[in-house]
């Protein structure tokens, strides 16, 4: 079993502190974090880390676009805004963590695949793995929230950059079949769900 930086077993350090510690280790030392980090089958964590992130980006969307939000509740600004963050919390993080994790999956099966007297495929770490992976490289997006397309390309760019670090890590691929599996999930799940496509859009006139 693998162990934190702590020295503690099972995987990341849960709650409010264990988050914050992820989200800095993930930022500045990735790939010790994802050596390290990462346990199989210990997805509880990444998933509320994911949902975490996606927290952080929409408050900091709304507060500096509050009228890109959706009016669903009339009479209250605040109320709808609420409703928006308890949206994203409860159904789009999860369901948007799953399926970039689905995409990453069979970008990952795909890349291992091999020729070589037969059809194989090389050795690589299991599905929890790419889910914890995936999670933990969208750190960046917690910063991305402000409608400044040049901070969510940034930002975009790093998670990328991250989740190949991360797929590296666990999944031990060569340099540009990481570079394969990490790109469809990548261009997904941080450049579609987290609008750093639209961002660079916009920066390019498109």
């Amino acid at each position: 079993m693998k162990s934190r930086p702590d020295g503690s077993a099972g995987g990341r350090p849960r709650g409010p502190r264990g988050i914050a510690r992820t989200w800095a280790e993930v930022l500045v030392r990735p790939r010790r974090t994802f050596a390290n980090g990462i346990t199989p089958g210990d997805q509880a964590p990444a998933l509320t880390f994911a949902v975490a992130v996606a927290a952080a980006f929409t408050l900091g969307w709304i507060a500096s676009d509050p009228a890109a939000m959706p009016v669903v509740v009339p009479s209250s600004r605040v109320l709808s805004e609420a409703v928006v963050v308890v949206v994203v919390v409860a159904l789009a993080a999860p369901v948007g963590l799953h399926l970039t994790a689905a995409v990453a999956t069979v970008s990952v099966v795909l890349a291992s695949l091999e020729v070589d007297g037969g059809v194989g495929f090389r050795d690589r770490g299991g599905v929890s793995e790419t889910v914890q992976a995936v999670a933990y490289a969208s750190s960046p997006m917690a910063l991305a929230g402000p409608a400044i397309p040049e901070l969510r390309v940034v930002c975009g760019a790093y998670a990328a950059l991250l989740l190949f670090v991360g797929f590296r890590a666990v999944h031990g691929l060569g340099p540009l079949r990481t570079a394969a599996a990490a790109l469809p999930p990548a261009a997904l799940g941080y450049g579609v769900g987290y609008r750093a496509v639209a961002a660079a859009r916009t920066l390019l006139g498109a």
